[in-house]
């Protein structure tokens, strides 16, 4: 062959190599999932390719032991996520809005998922736009009233993000078990977890649960040892691991809390001041026993007559004589608020309002209303900072600062104020 035909040969196959690689790379864009270049495009991700089997939904089931990470972390990120086959997601934090924005959830889901954490700055938003995912206020609210309690809701968020950053800087990497989640209760018709805070409204809000879920079509039909003691609803360790990361990381995540002394006060004045066939026995006998000089036989035998400075006396000593109850535990351990990333925190004293604006946010029925009978001993005044006042009044100085100290915790984390000038 001439040279200027071994030039015109190679210059041939030069061109079908072109030719097959545009052909390999237009087929290879044609098979990419589009969600998987979507995805590409969002800053933060890093992918790691390899063969992995698709997410599927998630179901409930029997309780299953063993740890598992928090939802707030990369695994909840990832169960979340419903990723193009063979992807593995690694998510950086800056770029969880993205993901959240996704296909990868209903849009009616992902809009009730992120209603609260993920609402656009409210004064930027128009009174009567429904742009993103800014809820239109019910009827029963007005515009003005919403942006506040929205507002509200980003300010005690942060303050307790702040409360578990500095004192709680591990939290974050503990891994949430059954026991963190024993005290919240589900509601699957909306989509709502609420842990349950005694002494701050949690009796009626198990009731209002009841009637989301159909249980019940009124709150004022619901007797109090139906709320307690029947099993209608159920508590998130009740499901596996999956079902309790599944709606950990989808559901409404909610909790309600109180003014930590009137709490207690409150707790102290249902459980010791009335009759009661377990707390007397139980607690009343070996407070009395342990802090009452010269206790009657009498008192003894059936605990009752407990005093407030005794009860404080058994609260402080770090060798009690019987353990830790709910009604009177901090909401820092009850609840895991560092530990678990709650969407919405109401506050018993300002009750009403923040009812009705989460109620209006999980799309309840229009004529469900948070109940203000009391549950217990009606004839009584509530529990409120005059009357616990009155009874922290029987204590002395270092036993008051001791009770508070006891409870710093939920007054940094959820923001209340000293209840008396001379604590530090």
């Amino acid at each position: 062959t001439t040279p200027r035909a071994g030039t015109m040969r190679l210059a041939c196959m030069f061109s079908s190599i072109l030719l097959f690689g545009a052909a390999g790379l237009l087929l290879f864009i044609g098979l990419q999932d589009p969600t998987e270049l979507a995805l590409q495009q969002v800053p933060g991700i890093k992918f790691n390719i390899k063969p992995q089997e698709p997410h599927s939904d998630l179901p409930s089931g029997s309780s299953q032991d063993g740890d598992f990470k928090a939802p707030t972390e990369s695994v909840t990120r990832d169960l979340s996520s419903r990723g193009p086959r063979g992807l593995n997601l690694q998510v950086s934090q800056q770029s969880q809005a993205h993901l959240n924005a996704g296909a990868r959830l209903r849009p009616r889901q992902r809009r009730r998922r992120l209603l609260i954490k993920k609402m656009p700055t409210a004064a930027a938003i128009p009174a009567n736009s429904s742009a993103g995912t800014f809820v239109r206020p019910a009827p029963r609210a007005l515009d003005g009233r919403w942006v506040s309690l929205h507002q509200s809701q980003q300010e005690r968020k942060r303050v307790m993000r702040d409360a578990c950053a500095k004192y709680r800087a591990s939290s974050s990497r503990r891994a949430v078990t059954p026991r963190h989640v024993s005290r919240i209760f589900v509601e699957d018709r909306h989509r709502v977890l609420y842990c349950e805070v005694p002494k701050a409204g949690c009796s009626n809000w198990k009731r209002v649960l009841m009637v989301l879920a159909g249980l019940a079509s009124s709150t004022a039909d619901i007797q109090h040892n139906t709320v307690h003691y029947g099993s209608a609803l159920k508590r998130l360790d009740t499901f596996d691991r999956q079902g309790i990361l599944h709606r950990l990381s989808t559901y409404t995540k909610m909790l309600f809390v109180r003014e930590p002394f009137e709490r207690l006060v409150s707790a102290f004045r249902d459980k010791f001041e009335h009759p009661n066939s377990y707390y007397h026995p139980v607690f009343g006998k070996a407070i009395l026993a342990r802090y009452r000089a010269n206790a009657s036989r009498e008192a003894l035998r059936t605990g009752s007559g407990v005093r407030f400075p005794e009860f404080i006396q058994y609260l402080l000593d770090v060798h009690r004589p019987v353990g830790m109850d709910i009604h009177w535990d901090h909401v820092s351990r009850l609840c895991s608020p560092c530990l678990i990333d709650y969407d919405f925190v109401g506050k018993f004293e300002s009750m009403e309002d923040d009812a009705d604006f989460f109620l209006s946010l999980i799309h309840a029925p229009r004529n469900l209303t948070f109940p203000r009978f009391k549950d217990r001993h009606s004839q009584e005044a509530r529990t409120t900072a005059q009357i616990a006042h009155q009874y922290f009044a029987q204590l002395s100085t270092p036993q008051r600062q001791r009770t508070y100290d006891f409870y710093y915790m939920d007054y940094l984390m959820f923001n209340y104020s000293k209840p008396f000038a001379d604590l530090y």
